[in-house]
């Protein structure tokens, strides 16, 4: 089996090199923006007729939130045109599509965790392409797994937890919002979460559709960081950290105060467990332990 994975310097995708190298026999062709720029319609297309994959993994994305309020058509051309694209051309070749997706989607007015049937309201612009991404996907005919994850941390890339360890080393006092709760999930069990549905794309027993994949353990950004600064052995624990309202840290997006998903669905139609946040974390620091930050 073939496989296509974009967005291979990202979080997920740099988890997904190292466990498809390691742990699987797929022939795979890992891509970047660099190499293979997905809102180059044209050669894009051109690069993925030639290569005639079984599969392709969409990890590929515009996420930050903030600048994307900014940078709306840039945005909108990576997270929902190119995907438009990339969908339809699945569709054609019958290319089995993995696409990540995020619980930014979702207002964050619910007070139970959201399923996968719930409707999409984004409150940011972020969101609101990510969501027309996903309609894309869902209008094209393609064969097609979506899967919905949030707060993604790992030891690749920049992520909060990478942000947090810096923040406790150079200050004495941070302040961290306590009024949005979500599920922080590491990207390499993500990263397992897709090859985990290889699998059952390889068998010819997938389920197609939308799957929430999240951490185990809900809890706020203030929360997280307290257990990130008491877990690694390079801060202080002298460090203070202040619950903060969103209205105080007054960001240029507007987040979902409730972001938890419901992923029974995936646990039942793939047999996997959610992510583990201790071990994730414990994972994440002990190699950043190691490393100068």
């Amino acid at each position: 089996m073939k496989i296509l994975v974009l967005g291979s310097k990202g979080q997920i995708g740099m988890c997904l090199e190292e466990q498809l190298k390691k742990f699987t026999s797929f022939e795979v062709i890992f891509s970047s923006r660099s190499n293979l720029d997905i809102t180059n319609l044209t050669d894009f297309n051109a690069a993925v007729n030639n290569i005639n994959p079984d599969i392709i993994i969409n990890t590929a994305a515009y996420t930050n939130v903030d600048k994307a309020e900014d940078e709306k058509v840039t945005a909108e051309l990576i997270n929902n045109l190119a995907v438009q694209n990339l969908s339809q051309l699945c569709t054609d070749k019958n290319i089995a599509l993995i696409h990540i997706s995020t619980d930014y989607i979702f207002d964050g007015s619910s007070d139970i965790p959201y399923l996968e049937t719930d409707v999409g309201n984004p409150i940011s612009f972020y969101g609101k392409s990510k969501l027309d991404g996903e309609i894309a996907i869902t209008n094209s005919g393609c064969k097609f797994v979506i899967l919905r994850t949030s707060w993604v941390y790992s030891e690749y890339g920049n992520n909060f937890v990478k942000t947090i360890v810096r923040l406790c080393k150079d200050q004495d006092k941070i302040s961290i919002i306590d009024d949005q709760i979500g599920c922080p999930t590491y990207a390499q069990d993500i990263a397992k979460a897709i090859i985990n549905i290889t699998h059952f794309i390889q068998k010819d027993i997938c389920e197609w559709g939308i799957y929430n994949y999240c951490g185990n353990t809900p809890l706020t950004w203030y929360q997280f960081a307290q257990m990130i600064s008491k877990k690694n052995i390079h801060v202080d624990n002298d460090v203070e950290i202040l619950p903060i309202s969103s209205v105080e840290y007054s960001a240029r997006a507007m987040r979902p105060k409730f972001s938890l998903l419901n992923c029974s669905k995936y646990q039942e139609n793939f047999k996997s467990d959610l992510s583990n946040l201790k071990k994730g974390l414990e994972r994440t620091l002990g190699v950043l332990n190691l490393e100068k930050l």
